[in-house]
């Protein structure tokens, strides 16, 4: 992607902003990080959940000729993400297993008329056979790296196929890449940007602190109970549980179920398939309560 006029190319994501989400102006950083990105150089996001860490490529991919292609780890992420792009009026669309060969053939085809602003895909339909050198043939503004913490064998959400990523720097010399997560300590950092390949990339880091979130301790005698008052309290909220083991996980969950509660649980003794069973159904409000272990949270607002 060329670099843009870093003045020209402010005004033009400001009205794009304005345009697509209907704010007025950035949050915190968010300017910095567009203004980064869309001069062409390498960008790491450390950002909490919710703080906004998609429109940072989003916005850039809206006001930047060609097509952003989005690594996400999760389907149930990628049609989060792109109904609401859709329902902003963003062209966008995504390939994973979950799409016809049909559908597939028309996406690709939007991405290679330079129809499509953003295409999300899972790393291993970016790391398979073909799909590299097809987007050798589209114009790619730039790569985005969602949840890039699972590149790191360091957290607990790694991904092995995200390892593999680097291979973009090689076919893409000089098409940026903006890597975010939520959850990145010094190692996961560095493994980022040597894994990635990323040159000489600006960091950006934000505040986690958390002022929507109130902690409350209380004594534990009657945990089940306690829980059951908390969710009748809010009957028409989703919530997590977290437990310290994955046994806990699972009879907390069969006991909400017993009380006539949409829970499930969710922990990484669990098949792959059936944790993203379990997250998708949570996402797409099949289940009011997720009781799990610190392995569950990715993407989740």
């Amino acid at each position: 992607m060329p670099a843009l006029t870093t003045a020209p190319a402010l005004t033009a994501a400001r009205q794009a902003l304005k345009r697509y989400y209907g704010y007025d102006n950035f949050r915190p950083m968010q300017g910095d990080i567009i203004q980064s990105i869309l001069s062409g150089q390498d960008t790491v996001v450390l950002m909490p959940t919710g703080g906004g860490k998609s429109v940072c490529f989003q916005i850039p991919a809206v006001v930047s000729e060609g097509v952003c292609v989005v690594v996400s780890p999760l389907i149930a992420l990628m049609k989060d993400q792109v109904e609401a792009l859709k329902a902003n009026g963003i062209v966008a669309a995504y390939i994973n297993s979950s799409v016809s060969q049909s559908e597939s053939t028309d996406i690709t085809r939007a991405a290679l008329s330079g129809h499509l602003k953003l295409l999300y895909v899972s790393p291993e339909k970016m790391l398979s056979d073909g799909f590299l050198q097809f987007l050798t043939r589209v114009n790619v503004s730039m790569f985005a790296i969602d949840e890039a913490h699972c590149i790191s064998s360091w957290g607990h959400d790694f991904r092995p196929e995200y390892t593999q990523l680097g291979v973009l720097r090689q076919h893409f010399p000089s098409t940026p890449i903006i890597a975010l997560t939520a959850t990145a300590d010094r190692l996961t950092q560095r493994d980022i940007k040597t894994q990635l390949n990323l040159h000489e990339p600006r960091v950006f880091l934000s505040s986690f602190d958390r002022p929507n979130i109130n902690l409350v301790v209380r004594p534990g005698q009657d945990r089940l109970g306690q829980i059951l008052d908390f969710i009748g309290r809010h009957p028409h909220d989703a919530g997590i549980i977290y437990c310290l083991s994955r046994k806990t996980c699972e009879t907390v969950a069969q006991k909400l179920q017993q009380k006539g509660i949409k829970a499930g649980y969710y922990h990484a003794g669990m098949t792959p398939n059936q944790r993203a069973e379990a997250q998708e159904k949570f996402l797409q409000d099949d289940l009011q309560v997720i009781v799990a272990t610190i392995a569950f949270g990715m993407g989740i607002d």
